[in-house]
């Protein structure tokens, strides 16, 4: 049996750098505070664990003083930094470039909007980390909208600016865009794709990737918004498309007269699991 891992799937680069820094501190520090998880994948979560990384929620955060925390790649609202302004807490910052810039874009829009009587939008998973960093820098003043039937939310009278968290469907973004657009009665329709091209380019490599075999392994975190997008991906390709999230997953009845096995994954999924599935499928 031929089992072959995509060398494109794996971590990004907002998640390679944030792991990148969590380790250097680690080298030094025997504890250091995560805000959220640092990535969406449970092992790989658990081995930074392991190196004394401990992942903390905001409510946690809030009554901390005087330690180290890492911001993870999906960025953090202004309230985190003021917080840790006045309680001596010493940020390890590693939001994704690509994530701080659209913050920036956000809180411009924001105050474009408020001044216009119009409305701010961003194309999200409502309760997601970066979305709530997004929506910090507006006082919360923006409407999230998940899905592109969501658009008769919108006020089509006022003016509104659209923007999308960085991991959803380009596809999805299009024709949301083309709602607002054909609802609008005359206001001014900004639209600004603000998705991360390391994720969406990924998802015609995957296409043709997936029909390459006759069977598909994706490696990915049950709570990793990518992963489920780019899986869909693989299984509208190829039918015969199973999602892991470990090894001990894999079942053996998968592959019964297989001779050629694809594993892939998430911008979340790290490479030593990817091979951990492939080892484990020549078991059988």
């Amino acid at each position: 049996m031929i089992i072959e891992i995509d060398q494109k799937s794996g971590f990004c680069f907002g998640v390679v750098n944030a792991i990148g820094k969590a380790e250097k501190m680690l080298e030094t520090e025997d504890m250091l505070y995560s805000l959220g998880h640092i990535v969406h994948n449970e092992l790989e979560v658990k081995r930074l664990q392991d190196m004394g990384l401990k992942t903390i929620g905001h409510k946690e955060y809030f009554q901390l003083k005087d330690c180290k925390v890492l911001i993870r790649a999906h960025g953090e609202p202004p309230s985190t930094y003021e917080y840790a302004q006045k309680n001596n807490i010493t940020l390890v910052d590693a939001t994704c470039p690509v994530v701080l810039k659209l913050q920036q874009r956000v809180k411009k829009a924001a105050e474009t909007m408020q001044n216009e009587n119009g409305q701010l939008v961003i194309f999200g998973h409502l309760g997601h980390a970066e979305v709530d960093g997004l929506a910090g820098q507006t006082d919360d003043s923006v409407l999230i909208i998940e899905q592109p039937e969501d658009y008769k939310k919108i006020d089509p009278s006022r003016p509104v600016i659209v923007f999308s968290q960085t991991t959803k469907s380009v596809d999805d973004f299009k024709e949301l865009t083309k709602n607002i657009q054909n609802q609008a009665q005359g206001g001014r329709v900004e639209a600004h794709d603000t998705i991360c091209r390391q994720v969406s380019n990924r998802v015609s490599h995957l296409q043709r990737f997936a029909v390459r075999f006759e069977r598909i392994i994706f490696v990915g975190g049950h709570n990793s918004s990518n992963a489920q997008v780019l899986f869909d991906v693989c299984k509208k390709q190829n039918e015969h498309s199973y999602f892991v999230s470990s090894p001990e997953d894999v079942q053996a009845d998968w592959f019964k007269g297989v001779e050629t096995v694809g594993i892939c994954g998430a911008t979340s999924t790290p490479q030593w699991l990817m091979d951990q599935v492939g080892e484990k499928i020549k078991e059988f």
